[in-house]
């Protein structure tokens, strides 16, 4: 296996951490098994000219963000599912920032979602069957302002070098 392996290869979507910047979390707060949601759209607006019946104009128009899907075991002890309840049940709604890294095999973040004042809006809890063994699945969906992408570009780029540089000592020390 080559130092470059998982640098140049598009990156693998299990290996993930979620991260909400709030204050205590235990371990079970940061253990997830699925993020959806990282999405934007920008609905273009259409603007007709008059005296112009060919075409019409499109210009862009403020960015929509999906709504961020989380999904876990269902664990006691959780702040995140306190935080949860106070905005659901008690009304009281307090924005938290996220941190969501896809990372390589290292462990390190090949790209990273920092998404901004982010609150819940929904909490489902998977069905309960007798007559399947299954983990309950708590489900927390989150509105959010936007997100920025952080560091794919640079990661990449200094992955790569940095990399390169040590496959090339390992290459001179042969």
């Amino acid at each position: 296996m080559s130092v470059l392996d998982g640098l140049i290869y598009p990156p693998l979507g299990f290996h993930f951490s979620v991260l909400i910047e709030m204050f205590p979390q235990t371990p079970q707060d940061l253990r997830f098994q699925s993020v959806t949601g990282l999405s934007v759209n920008i609905q273009p607006e259409t603007v007709a000219e008059g005296g112009e019946n060919h075409f019409k104009h499109q210009f862009p128009t403020v960015p929509q963000y999906d709504k961020i899907v989380l999904k876990r075991g269902l664990f006691n002890g959780s702040f995140i599912a306190s935080w949860c309840k106070n905005a659901i049940e008690d009304f009281e709604f307090e924005p938290h920032n996220v941190l969501i890294s896809l990372l390589n095999n290292l462990h390190v973040p090949v790209a990273t979602w920092h998404v901004f004042n982010a609150y819940p809006v929904k909490v489902s809890i998977s069905e309960f069957n007798a007559e399947q063994n299954t983990l309950v699945i708590e489900t927390l969906e989150l509105a959010y302002q936007y997100y920025k992408t952080i560091g794919l570009d640079v990661s990449i780029a200094g992955g790569i070098g940095a990399a390169t540089s040590v496959a090339g000592g390992l290459a001179a020390a042969l």
